[in-house]
This record gives C-alpha cells, sequence and structure tokens, in this order.
C-alpha cells in the first residue's frame, strides 16, 4: 500500500511538472538583437526592455489562443557582423519567424542583406534611420520582409538643416560616425544646409571607440566654425564633445536624434551645452503615449520613457504581436502579410496596454480589422516598410533635454523639394 501511495504520490507530481512543460512548449519564440553594449548600448537597452514590456501586455491580455510570445535576445555589442551571427542563430536554429532589431543601422542593414531578406524571415527596426534601407526596398532588395518606427535620415538631415538655421547657425563643423547612418545623416544635412545658406567648414569623419578624438575635433576647427554638428552616439559623442570644448571649440552645437540621453549630458557637462540643439523622429499624442509614459520606467527597473528608442521599441513589438495574432500561424510570409492589415483604414483603433490588446485580441477573433495607434502616433508603412511623420525640436537647458517645437512631415517635405532643386 505504502508503494502504491509513493507511486501515486510520484505520478502526480511528474504531473505537475508537465503542465508548465505544456505550457512551454506552446509559447512562440520571436528574436530579439539589439545592442545592449558597445556605442550604441544605452539605445539597446532601452529598446529590448520595451519589447519585453508590449510583449507582456499582449500576454497578459490572452496571447495567441493563450500561447505566449517570448523573447530571445541577442546583443549585437553594437557590431554588424556579431549581430550576422547572432540573427543566423536565431533564424537557422530557433526557427524565429521574426527577428525585433537592430537599434543602429549598421546592425540592421547587415542582418537584413546576409539574414533575414535571404531567409524571407520578418525584420523589424525600431530606430535604425539610414537612407540605405529605402534604397534596398527599391532595389528589390529585402524580399519585402523589413520595417522600420523610424523615419528617414533623408528626412530628417533635411530637417536638422532647417532647424540650424533657424537658430542661427550658419557656419558649421561636423564631425559624424564613420558608419551608413553617419554618412547618410551627414550627406543629406549638408545637401540642405548649403542650399538654406548655411556654410560647412569642414566634415570630419571618424571610428567608433577611440580613447581619444584630440585629432578630429582639431581637424573640425579649419575655418573658424561658430558651432559643431555632431552625428555620434552618447559615449563617443561625450568624448569628442569634450575633445572638441577642451581644445577651443565655440560650445554650441547640433545634435543628432540618439543624443538627447542623459548620459551625453552628464559626461561632457551640462555647463557647456545650454546651446546645443537637435532634431528627433517626432510622436504625435495618443492614448498609448500616456499609458507608455505612466509605466515604462516601473517596468524598465528605472530607464526613464523617453529613453532613445524606448518608445518605438514598443511599438515594434505590438506591432508584431498582433501581426501574429492576425496572421493566426506561424511562418514568417502570414505575419508579413499581416503586419499592414494591423493599421488597417477603418479599423477600430486600438492603444497600448493589456486591456486594449484585449480588445483586439476580440476583434481579430471575430474578423474585425483593428488600428493600432502607437506610442509615437498613428503607424503606417509605405511599399519599403518606411513611416512618415513629424520631427520633434529640441534643445539642452540645465541639464535636460527639452521639447521646443515641432516640424510637421509635410514642413520637411517642402523644404526638401526646394533644397533639391
Amino acid at each position: 500500500m505504502r508503494h502504491m501511495l509513493l507511486a501515486t504520490t510520484l505520478l502526480s507530481t511528474l504531473g505537475a511538472f508537465a503542465l508548465p512543460a505544456a505550457a512551454q512548449n506552446c509559447d512562440i519564440t520571436v528574436g530579439v538583437v539589439m545592442e545592449l553594449t558597445g556605442p550604441a548600448g544605452a539605445y539597446g537597452q532601452a529598446g529590448a526592455k520595451s519589447v519585453e514590456m508590449a510583449f507582456r501586455d499582449f500576454n497578459d491580455a490572452g496571447g495567441v489562443d493563450g500561447c505566449k510570445l517570448v523573447t530571445d535576445t541577442r546583443d549585437s555589442q553594437s557590431q554588424g557582423n556579431v549581430a550576422v551571427d547572432q540573427a543566423t542563430q536565431l533564424v537557422n536554429i530557433k526557427k524565429v519567424p521574426v527577428i525585433i532589431g537592430g537599434i543602429i543601422s549598421s546592425v540592421s542593414i547587415p542582418i537584413l542583406t546576409s539574414v533575414t531578406a535571404p531567409a524571407g524571415v520578418v525584420q523589424v527596426s525600431p530606430a535604425s534611420s539610414s537612407p540605405t534601407l529605402t534604397a534596398l526596398g527599391r532595389e528589390g532588395k529585402t524580399n519585402g520582409v523589413f520595417f522600420r518606427t523610424i523615419t528617414s535620415d533623408a528626412l530628417q538631415g533635411t530637417a536638422a538643416a532647417k532647424y540650424a538655421i533657424d537658430q542661427g547657425l550658419k557656419k558649421l563643423a561636423i564631425i559624424h560616425v564613420n558608419n551608413d547612418f553617419g554618412v547618410n545623416m551627414a550627406r543629406e544635412f549638408a545637401a540642405a544646409y548649403e542650399k538654406l545658406g548655411g556654410t560647412i567648414t569642414s566634415t570630419t569623419p571618424y571610428n567608433e571607440k577611440q580613447s581619444s578624438y584630440s585629432a578630429e575635433a582639431s581637424a573640425a576647427m579649419t575655418g573658424e566654425p561658430e558651432a559643431l554638428y555632431l552625428v555620434s552616439y552618447p559615449v563617443d559623442g561625450a568624448t569628442i564633445a569634450r575633445a572638441w570644448i577642451s581644445g577651443g571649440g565655440a560650445a554650441k552645437f547640433l545634435l543628432n536624434d540618439g543624443m538627447n540621453a542623459q548620459e551625453f549630458i552628464d559626461a561632457v557637462g551640462a555647463q557647456y551645452l545650454n546651446d546645443a540643439f537637435g532634431t528627433s523622429s517626432g510622436t504625435a499624442k495618443t492614448a498609448s503615449t500616456d499609458y507608455f509614459y505612466g509605466n515604462y520606467e516601473a517596468f524598465s527597473g528605472g530607464i526613464k520613457p523617453d529613453a532613445p528608442a524606448a518608445d518605438r521599441s514598443y511599438d515594434a513589438g505590438a506591432i508584431v504581436a498582433l501581426a501574429r495574432a492576425k496572421a493566426g500561424k506561424g511562418d514568417a510570409a502570414a505575419i508579413k502579410a499581416a503586419i499592414p492589415e494591423g493599421r488597417a483604414a477603418g479599423g477600430e483603433p486600438i492603444h497600448a496596454g493589456k486591456e486594449e490588446f484585449a480588445k483586439a485580441l476580440a476583434l481579430i477573433k471575430e474578423g474585425k480589422s483593428v488600428k493600432y495607434e502607437g506610442v509615437i502616433g498613428p503607424i503606417s508603412f509605405d511599399e519599403y516598410g518606411d513611416i512618415t511623420g513629424p520631427f520633434r525640436l529640441w534643445r539642452i537647458q540645465d541639464g535636460k533635454v527639452t521639447t521646443v517645437g515641432e516640424m510637421s512631415a509635410e514642413d520637411v517635405e517642402k523644404v526638401k523639394a526646394e533644397t533639391a532643386k
């Protein structure tokens, strides 16, 4: 009798353990390749947490027929070759139908060209803004699998040029990171800035992770520029800004979107940045914006909701989750086809958070259309996976980033058309 009781107890115990195992087999894995370390580490850490938060909310709302979305998150180390290795493992070994990432273009582009496009795996980048990604789509080299929740630098460079002129910055030197993102941003900016009447005294590329940038800062001072347009990331950017100031450069800066980071301000010193201006891909406030700003910091363990790439990464996660639910199956082709359907014209507006995702899942089950209005605003993709949207104009005052205005997508397109003549 005692043996029978033991056997019954053992079987009951094994059964108890078998249930979670079965549930775990139901999990739907999405690959995430983010820059958790390296020059863009702050962006990737914020972005990865945002995707996790979007999936948490979606799973709490019921998931896909009760199955949870889970992430397999890999660190690109802010390097393209590392990113390709990690993405290859996710696609070939883990068989993921979707990869979210990278953050920076020099990571996203090699993932796209070497891994996701050839394999037909969906890729959604929250923050890769290089015009090269649009060009690859136009040339038919993306297999239609690429989407991004940030506007192209082809527009941001134009917005930055107009903002610089409006702030009286009419004689600039440029120092830019020597990768696809930096080269394209500097080129697009220069084309518009000079047509608007500005003068560029020099353009100096730099390689990442150097211990000193004194040589680059010194070279950029040729021609007596009144300010520096610095296209960089927070860590290297801070080293360059300090070298510029210590070498006698004017404490006036124009900065790209990723530089509106507290990490950069603290490293340079707030007292040197009161004449620092910048542009970012903007947002149109929705109920999702309020939800995200009210909940992200607690979820992320202290990362601020205005951290670069945080808001866009939540939207990337939400878009993937809703597409997977709409697709009804896990293959990449079905998910790719479902992504535009998550923002269907005339669909029921859906916002971020558990309750809103539960509403979306009910509508999808009824065969009805939904329209996700994200943290950054309503999102729709063109045929190349690009979005359009406003640009945020900001400056640094007393050690804090302050929004001072906005430039609509229509206004930027108008300036671009005028400067292209």
